[in-house]
Formats: C-alpha cells, structure tokens, sequence
C-alpha cells in the first residue's frame, strides 16, 4: 500500500492516492470535515452516541465509495450526502429522540420524579467547543448559525421533523446547499426539495423561541452570563429556595432526563427544589459549554470514597437575565465527551 509524505499535497493527488488504497490520504482528505460532520449527523439524530456511529458510517462508505466520487463536487459537499444517508438510514432502526418536555405533561412540585426510562429516547447534550464547532454561518446561504443550529431548542425542534424534511431543513437552511444539491443528495425533484422546506419552516419556527440562545448571550455578555450561572450553583450549594426561584422566569421548565418527569413554573420549580437542595449541597461543580449554551457539570459526593464522581451536566437555557429552561442530563458517562474529569477529590 502507497503511503503519501509530502506535507503540502494538494487536495486532487490525495484524493488519486486514496483512489489508490492509500489510508493516509484518504484520512487528510476527510479530517478537516470530521467536526461538521459530527455536528450534521447530531442535528439530524439528537444524539453524540449515535451521530459519532453515522460518522464512522459515512467515513466507511466514503472509502468503500471512493473510485465512484469523479470530484464534480467538493469532498466536503459529497461526504455530506454520504452522512446524510447514513443517517436517514439510522433514524428507520430507531425511535425519535425527544426531551421530556415533549414526552408527557408536567408533575406537580410534590411528584417524585419515579424510575428513568431506559430506552434510548432522549435528545442528549452537544459539547460544540471541545469539537470544534466554529462561530458564524457554515455557508452565505445559510438560515442559522452554526451554534445556534445545535442549540437545544433547535435540535429537540428538528427531531419532531419527518426523517426528509429534517434532512432538507438541514441541508438548506443550516449548511447553505442549493435546491438542486440537495435533490440529488435525497434522489428527488427540486420542486419536492422546496415543498419539504416550506413545511419544515413552519414547523420548526412553532417550536422555537423568538430569540436564538446565541443572540441572548452576545447580548448579556460574558462577565453577566458567568455571574448568573454562579449565582446559580451558588442557590443550589447552599439550599437557597429564594435565591433559585429570583433567577427563574416565570414559566420556566425543569427536567432530568432520564427522567421522564419535568416541572413548569417558578414555584412548582421551587417547591422541587426544597427536596433536592440536599443532594445539590453535597456536589461540587465545573463550568461546561454544551449545545452553545451555559452549563454546569455537577460532581456528587461518594461517602464510601471521599471522592466526587460524575453525577449530571445542567444545560441552561437563558431568557434575558432569567433562566427559561434547566436541562439536568444525569448522564455520567457523557463526562469524557465533553472534556471532564472523571472525578474530583475531596
């Protein structure tokens, strides 16, 4: 097998290499696009678990694939169809993923929250900074930002989609394709293309909020952002009910996927908080980013071992000053994604 060795070769003789059965190239072609990539198949899945297995999907087609690409269009735009596929593919072997505020009515502040459901059925959380997820639009013709196309919202909006309008919404409106790049990536007619966007607009501009969580925190700031969320885990810390119920909004949501139960309102929010201000007491936290949003990662105390382990990352979604949704993914073993030690000492 051919090994390429020249640093600076240009992006054609690679592609001849790989052509060639040489891994190497083929491994600089694909690299630059991995991150996009990840974030593509996350927005049309919901979940790093599985958007990370379409990645390595596509990346086996794309090689397996390779003497079928003749370069009429860019590496980046062909993997993109490959992932594309891969990931309708995914989403007919599985079932929709969704937050639990899409998954039943709200408890009451006195409800235990019950047994979490095992089935893989929850949208999870994105660590968009770690994996190099850029600022700005993917494209000149693209409806979203970046970040803001895998804010929670947005991805928890998407998974409400048929599997080909959340593929066209995508492809249109987030990385900038043309109509007829996306009828040839889903083997269909531009007219289809553009029928399928308009239904996917409305549907999806139901779901979200006026305000996009990128737009509320360029204006907030850093330093005011930062001080809500230690104001926050300060509430938490110390069993502040008062102090946690002036942070939220008035209609704000709170939930712990898992679990399916989730609580709407300041008050009944507070009334919750009463009975887990104990085990918050016990924690000790980091800052995190996820989804382009606020986050905590929270460590518990092991009282067997001294040691704080993982116990859960709270996803913070910001309405001005307020917060608007508390997202707890209870979910230790999404820890190493995002970059976090697996404990803390004592």
């Amino acid at each position: 097998m051919a090994v390429t060795s020249t640093l600076a070769v240009p992006e054609h003789e690679l592609l001849d290499a790989a052509r060639g059965g040489d891994e190497e190239a083929f491994r600089r072609v694909v690299e630059p696009h991995h991150g996009m990539l990840l974030a593509h198949c996350y927005r049309m899945l919901g979940s790093l678990q599985d958007a990370e297995d379409a990645v390595q999907e596509t990346l086996l087609r794309a090689w397996r694939g390779l003497a079928g690409f003749g370069g009429r269009s860019s590496p980046g735009t062909w993997l993109y169809r490959i992932a594309t596929n891969a990931c309708l593919d995914a989403i007919e072997r599985r079932p929709k993923r969704v937050l639990p505020v899409d998954y039943g009515p709200p408890a009451a502040h006195e409800e235990e929250p019950g047994e979490p459901l095992v089935e893989s059925v929850w949208v999870e959380p994105y660590p968009d900074e770690r994996l190099g997820l850029e600022d700005g639009y993917a494209a000149p013709a693209a409806r979203y930002e970046q970040r803001e196309a895998v804010e929670l919202a947005f991805v928890a909006a998407l998974q409400h989609l048929p599997a080909r309008q959340r593929a066209v919404l995508i492809l249109r409106e987030v990385l900038g394709f043309s109509a007829r790049e996306v009828a040839e990536t889903l083997d269909t007619t531009v007219a289809s293309v553009n029928s399928a966007l308009q239904r996917a607009r409305k549907a999806v501009d139901e779901r979200l909020p006026e305000r996009s969580q990128q737009a509320t925190l360029r204006e907030l700031g850093d330093e005011q952002t930062r001080e809500i969320v230690e104001r926050y885990v300060d509430a938490w810390g110390r069993g502040d009910v008062d102090a946690l119920r002036a942070l939220l909004a008035q209609d704000a949501t709170f939930s712990m996927p898992p679990w399916a139960a989730w609580w709407r309102g300041r008050e009944t929010i507070a009334g919750f908080a009463k009975q887990a201000a104990e085990f918050c007491a016990e924690s000790r936290t980091l800052p995190a980013r996820a989804n382009g949003q606020a986050a905590i990662a929270y460590y518990h105390l092991e009282a067997e071992t001294g040691r704080y382990a993982p116990a859960a990352i709270d996803v913070l979604t910001l309405e001005g000053a307020l917060i608007k949704e508390i997202t707890a993914f209870v979910s230790p073993g999404i820890f190493p994604r995002f970059g976090l030690p697996p404990e803390l000492a004592a």
